[in-house]
């Protein structure tokens, strides 16, 4: 079971690796009008919300453009620069608090940090601006699966197969789902 946990584990970081490395990210030019950089995040109104993620790194604090402040959120992810990442993803959200890939990649940073309850709260929140990502559903039924919540597992990635089972989201949800443990087992 530990080496299937692994192999399960492995294939779906490398599945939205792919999807944050080959995607450039869609960053509303009018929420980072409407919304200009707040150098002291944390103690704002926005920081507050943002689940307290605690202090920015000093480089992620002075990034006033959104698309910079993606392409490094995305790098400190692929190079498993867990917090920073979270940092810069959070931050992203006070630039774009309707981005649902953003709320889906802070999710998945969070829950890579052991930070399951913050990581399973941002998903859901993100599913509240806009239920029909299908990401949002195959990463929240991927977290859920790891914590052993096999029936919120199940709900979400049954979800995300019913979107589009044919494209790569869909195909990843539909194996997921086949892997799960019956609930007659």
């Amino acid at each position: 079971m530990a080496i299937f946990q692994v192999v399960f584990g492995l294939a779906v970081f490398a599945a939205t690796r792919h999807h944050y490395l080959d995607k450039p990210p869609v960053i509303k030019a009018e929420s980072a009008r409407v919304r200009p950089a707040l150098p002291a995040w944390p103690d704002s109104a926005a920081g507050k919300a943002s689940g307290q993620l605690g202090a920015l790194p000093a480089m992620v604090s002075t990034v006033s453009d959104p698309a910079e402040l993606q392409r490094m959120a995305n790098e400190f992810f692929t190079n498993k620069q867990y917090d920073q990442a979270a940092a810069a993803y959070g931050r992203l959200l006070v630039f774009g608090p309707d981005d649902v890939n953003t709320y889906n990649n802070l999710g998945i940073t969070l829950f890579y940090l052991g930070r399951s309850d913050q990581a399973l709260g941002r998903l859901n929140e993100g599913i509240a601006v806009d239920p029909s990502y299908q990401r949002i559903w195959l990463t929240l039924g991927f977290v859920n699966s790891r914590l052993g919540n096999i029936g919120e597992a199940r709900a979400a990635l049954a979800t995300a197969v019913g979107m589009d089972p044919n494209n790569e989201i869909g195909q990843s949800a539909s194996e997921m789902l086949d892997s799960l443990p019956r609930d007659d087992q």
